[in-house]
Parts: structure tokens; C-alpha cells; sequence
């Protein structure tokens, strides 16, 4: 029984691997291609393709863990490799937050001053806070790697070796606190940023609801497809933090079929919003149905 959840697993972490890498693959060449045209830059573009290489880079890392749990290759608990894992998971974070402040000030309509000083600015601040998630992600990485690989080791080896103990300082409450605090501050903007975009999302498919029922014409469908997309987000975003709680509280046992589900959902969310994220955007659906015939052709 234990072997067919591990070959089960394995088949879907595989699975969950193609599909990442060729979803988020595919943002990389469209958004990459579209930003080396003499142009001015699209800062859309620019934020879709920096996530797009840190997902990447993060499915990896997973997929690396993955086969760890399952015991079909040795752990290596090296402080560097899990600094790198860090640096990838918090600024995969912070770049899907601050795509979700975009769609929340160039789609949502709040009668507030601020919120219309940052509708209007939004576009240039992407630059400038994709590169400041890239230096406070790195200082910190830098800066918390001795306590980050402490907490990493107990976690890490308690989880994957049956055996393990582990040596060296115990993790202050003080560092433990702020490492918490980094990672719920971008889960806290981004549910800010999400909620008022679906609130004014249903408050616009409300109203085209009521005139479609007068006028009798039906003008609801990019509200409600932009509605869906946003909510799946959501729920992606949300359900990796639920997991990765799951996962190191250490509740389940190793090899479990919750605990190896919960491993499959924390990967779900890397593939899962980037296939959304072409499906809902007619420019990356149709450049992926290009990519996709070329290499057919090709072959």
C-alpha cells in the first residue's frame, strides 16, 4: 500500500513538474519576447516574467524535496542550498503580491485619494518594487542564514530522516518572530489587494447584471471570467501557506498520504496560477497556442 501512494506521488510531482515548467516556460518566452521589442516597456510583462523564472526556479526546489520524502535520493543538508530555497519561496511571495496590486489598482474603482494616486503611479512603481523585492529578499536571506538553516535543519531532518538529530544553537524566539512576520506581511497585502478586487468585481457584475436584465444585452462575461481568475488566485495563494503550516507542524507522519498530499497541493499553486494566468490573457493564451503548433510543426 506504502508503495503505490509513493509511485503515485511520484507520478503526479512529475506530473506537476512538466505542467509548471511549460506553463511558467511559456510566460517566460512570450512576456521575455514582448519586453526586447523596442518599445516602452510593458511593466505587466516585466512583474509576469520575473514570477514566472522565480516559480520556476522554486518548482525545482520542490520537486528536489519531493524526491527526498520519498526517499529515492539522499538529503544533503547543506545551509547554502536551503538559503537559495528561501530566497526563491519569498520572493515568488512577494512577486505574485505585487501582481495582485496591480490587477487590484488598474481594474478596481475606489472612490479614495490614495487609491486613485496609486492607479495612476502603479505602472512605474513596478520596477522599482520588483528590484526592491530582489534586495530585501536577498538581505534577508543574507541576514537570517545562520538562524534560517537552524530552523531548516530541526524541520528539515526531522521530517526526512527517521533518525536524524540534529546539533548546534536552538533558533531564538526573536528570529523565529521575524521570519513568521516576513512571510505573513506579503500574504497580508495580497489579501488586502485581492479582496477589494473582488469586491468591486461582484460590485460590477452586479450592476451589469441589473442593466443586462432591462436592456436585455449580456455584458457580464469579462467580469465574471476576471472574477473567476481572481478568486482561483486567491485560493492558490492561500492553500500554499495552509499547507506549508500543514507540513511543518510535523502532524503527519513521513510517507503519509495527507502529508504527501499536502506536498502535491504547495506545488499545485506554482502550475496551477501560471496555467490560469494564460488561460485568463487573451495575448499569452493565443502566443501559447503559437508556441504550441510551431513546435508541433517542428516535429
Amino acid at each position: 500500500m506504502l508503495e503505490f501512494i509513493v509511485i503515485t506521488h511520484l507520478l503526479f510531482v512529475m506530473i506537476q513538474l512538466l505542467f509548471g515548467v511549460l506553463a511558467n516556460g511559456v510566460i517566460v518566452v512570450v512576456t521575455g519576447t514582448e519586453l526586447t521589442r523596442p518599445r516602452k516597456m510593458a511593466p505587466l510583462h516585466l512583474l509576469l516574467c520575473c514570477l514566472a523564472v522565480s516559480r520556476i526556479c522554486l518548482q525545482m526546489f520542490i520537486f528536489y524535496n519531493s524526491l527526498v520524502v520519498l526517499s529515492l535520493i539522499e538529503f544533503f543538508s547543506l545551509a547554502e542550498t536551503y538559503t537559495v530555497f528561501m530566497f526563491f519561496s519569498e520572493l515568488s511571495l512577494w512577486l505574485a503580491t505585487w501582481l495582485s496590486v496591480f490587477y487590484c489598482a488598474k481594474i478596481a474603482t475606489f472612490a479614495h485619494p490614495l487609491f486613485f494616486w496609486l492607479k495612476l503611479r502603479i505602472s512605474r512603481l513596478v520596477p522599482w518594487l520588483i528590484v526592491g523585492s530582489l534586495l530585501y529578499t536577498s538581505l534577508t536571506a543574507v541576514f537570517h542564514r545562520k538562524h534560517t538553516w537552524i530552523l531548516s535543519q530541526k524541520l528539515w531532518l526531522s521530517l526526512f530522516s527517521q533518525n536524524a538529530t540534529t546539533q548546534g544553537n536552538e533558533m531564538s524566539t526573536l528570529h523565529f518572530a521575524i521570519l513568521v512576520v516576513e512571510f505573513l506581511l506579503p500574504l497580508f497585502i495580497f489579501l488586502l489587494s485581492a479582496l477589494l478586487l473582488i469586491f468591486s468585481l461582484g460590485r460590477h457584475a452586479q450592476q451589469m447584471t441589473s442593466m443586462a436584465a432591462v436592456s436585455g444585452h449580456t455584458g457580464t462575461s469579462v467580469y465574471s471570467s476576471t472574477l473567476l481568475s481572481m478568486l482561483s488566485f486567491l485560493v492558490l495563494y492561500v492553500s500554499q501557506y495552509v499547507m506549508a503550516a500543514l507540513i511543518f507542524s510535523q502532524i503527519f507522519k513521513n510517507k503519509n498520504f495527507t502529508f504527501l498530499f499536502c506536498f502535491l497541493v504547495l506545488g499545485l499553486y506554482l502550475s496551477g496560477h501560471s496555467i490560469i494566468l494564460i488561460f485568463a490573457s487573451p495575448k499569452l493564451k493565443q502566443n501559447a497556442k503559437k508556441l504550441f503548433f510551431h513546435s508541433k510543426c517542428c516535429q
